[in-house]
Formats: structure tokens, sequence, C-alpha cells
């Protein structure tokens, strides 16, 4: 398996509406997208979009924050949020080519893949591996977008 690019940064929080307005008039985000309910994972979501850059390293950016607000207290990001009622960071998310194979190579590995794979927000198929198994950090696997380099 190859991993292919950080995607985005989820950042669960308890009033989307107050995180955009944080992330326009404080990080002066021009692109945000319009909130959607994700019904499958009980949340409220929006895209911050970060311009990509050219440098001495190469073209950067592009990378968007995912704001998650949950639509239930007893969703996953509910829960998490409980726990951490100020929001934050709740995981990252790296693209792969092909889901099926990703999910066999972190299983193949020990990684505990919670639960199986189902549509995200891109519209993607998507998995979790759990944070014990990632450095502490919950991350999200997303088959990358038809057409996206």
């Amino acid at each position: 398996m190859k991993l292919g690019r950080l995607n985005h940064v989820g950042v669960a929080t308890p009033d989307l509406d107050a995180a955009i307005a944080f992330y326009k008039d404080v990080m002066g985000a021009a692109v945000v997208t319009e909130p959607f309910v994700l019904e499958s994972q009980k949340v409220r979501v929006c895209f911050v979009e970060t311009p990509q850059e050219s440098g001495a390293l190469g073209t950067t950016g592009g990378t968007q924050i995912e704001l998650l607000e949950p639509t239930d207290p007893d969703s996953a990001v509910g829960k998490w949020l409980a726990k951490n009622p100020l929001g934050g960071q709740h995981h990252i998310c790296y693209e792969v080519e092909d889901i099926a194979e990703a999910k066999a190579w972190f299983e193949g590995q020990g990684k505990r893949v919670l639960g199986e794979p189902r549509i995200g927000a891109h519209g993607t198929m998507i998995f979790f591996v759990h944070p014990k198994d990632m450095g502490g950090q919950l991350t999200e696997i997303m088959e990358r977008p038809k057409g996206a380099h």
C-alpha cells in the first residue's frame, strides 16, 4: 500500500457556526463550504479550504480542515466532545488509491480498523484506524476522489 497526501484534518466543535466564523474572521479563510448533515456519522460538517502555494519545495497546501459538530450526543464525535468540551483536533485523513487494499494492509499489520469501509463526507469510501495503533492519533483512510491528483 502507498500512503497518499494528507487530505484533511478533522476538528470537532460544539458550535459549527462559531467555528466557521473563527476560521473566516481570525484565520482569514476565504473559502468555507456550505455545511451539511452526514446522517451516517451523525455530524454536521463543512470544509475550510487552504490555498495551494508554490515555493522552493514545490506546490504545497490544498489541504482542508473538516469542521465537525455532532447532531447526536451519542455519536462518535459527540462522545469525543463530552471528553473534550472545547473541541479540537479529532482526526487526520490520508488518501489512498484503493480502500480495500488499504484496509487489508492495515489489518495485516495488526492495526484495528474501526468498522467496515463506508461513504464519508467527500462521497468516497473511508475507514478509521484506532488511535492506539496509530501513535495516539485517530486516523481516517480515504479513497482518493476520482479525478483528484
